[in-house]
């Protein structure tokens, strides 16, 4: 299993944000995000992936506890627009430059806007994906905010 940093981890390192990695097997093909808590010992609540919308030309980028669902509603109330939908999985590399299942809110080719679900404001860390499949990073929440300029909003059904 290869451990070198990831453009995320890199930025992280640049800012001086605390983190810590976690690794995971992912031979068994199970990278979804419920399988990605119990394969690095977190609760799934405090575990969160990583979702890319678009409304047109407008991408929008939304973290969310992995065994919650994005409110489409919701989300394009984050984002100020009527109507979004998910960005086609065939465009994910394209717009972001990370592939599904490795799909890091940090790193991403352009700083989209970012919206964390509200409950991440309750733990003292959340774990996202690192940028590539295998690796999880654990940071504070708050500090996850600042380097995307994120804000925190309602965005689960």
């Amino acid at each position: 299993m290869q451990t070198g940093k990831t453009n995320a981890l890199r930025m992280l390192d640049a800012k001086g944000i605390r983190y810590e990695v976690h690794h995971y097997d992912n031979e068994d093909g199970a990278i979804h995000g419920t399988a990605v808590a119990e394969k690095i010992g977190l609760d799934p609540d405090t575990v969160f992936k990583t979702l890319v919308a678009h409304n047109g030309p407008n991408l929008y980028v939304f973290v969310i506890p992995v065994g919650g669902e994005l409110d489409l509603k919701k989300a394009a109330k984050a984002a100020g627009e009527k109507k979004i939908e998910m960005l086609p999985m065939k465009d994910l590399l394209k717009w972001t430059g990370y592939i599904r299942g490795g799909c890091s809110p940090v790193g991403m080719k352009k700083l989209y806007p970012t919206f964390i679900e509200e409950s991440a404001e309750l733990y003292d860390t959340i774990a996202v994906s690192a940028g590539k499949i295998g690796m999880q990073m654990e940071l504070d929440p708050q500090e996850l905010a600042g380097m995307t300029d994120a804000v925190f909003y309602d965005l689960v059904k």
